[in-house]
């Protein structure tokens, strides 16, 4: 099947079997900033966002995102740097296995989820994210400093 959707704000057409994930189908057409970690769903390295929702890229069929728009971890950090900065800024992102997944959940718990500085709140919608290299508290620290950077951007842009 062809599948054509809105690729980091580009348009993209790719040949998928009816049975591949979105992961294989990106990654087969070499756009590798997505990564495979566990292919079950559990770790997040194969974060992307899919219509405006956070997916697991490789439980997510490429058929399914004929038509929409897919932002992945290489996308946002060239329209929202300041995520990739926040992530560098706090030394939250190591080895590199799980940065794109890392980046992709940042950005949507600033823009598609709770937003807020708390860092229960962070630690719960992260748990879903695997990394072995920085125990989260860089993380956590990352996200807290966007969810603040975007809720001032808010704020002084209406008044």
């Amino acid at each position: 099947m062809r599948v054509s959707l809105q690729l980091n704000g580009e348009t993209f057409s790719g040949d998928a079997d009816g049975d591949e994930s979105l992961l294989a189908m990106l990654r087969r057409h070499g756009h590798t900033a997505v990564k495979e970690g566990c292919g079950v769903g559990v770790c997040g390295a194969c974060g992307v966002i899919v219509g405006g929702s956070y997916v697991s890229s490789c439980l997510y069929l490429a058929g399914l995102a004929d038509g929409a728009e897919v932002w992945t971890a290489e996308g946002l950090s060239r329209t929202d740097p300041e995520t990739a900065d926040a992530l560098a800024v706090a030394e939250a992102l190591q080895c590199g296995a799980c940065s794109p997944g890392q980046l992709v959940a940042c950005w949507a718990y600033v823009h598609l989820g709770p937003g807020v500085p708390d860092e229960e709140t962070i630690r719960h919608f992260f748990a879903g994210n695997l990394c072995r290299c920085t125990g989260y508290s860089t993380i956590v620290e990352a996200v807290k400093a966007r969810c603040v950077a975007e809720g001032s951007r808010a704020r002084g842009s209406s008044a």
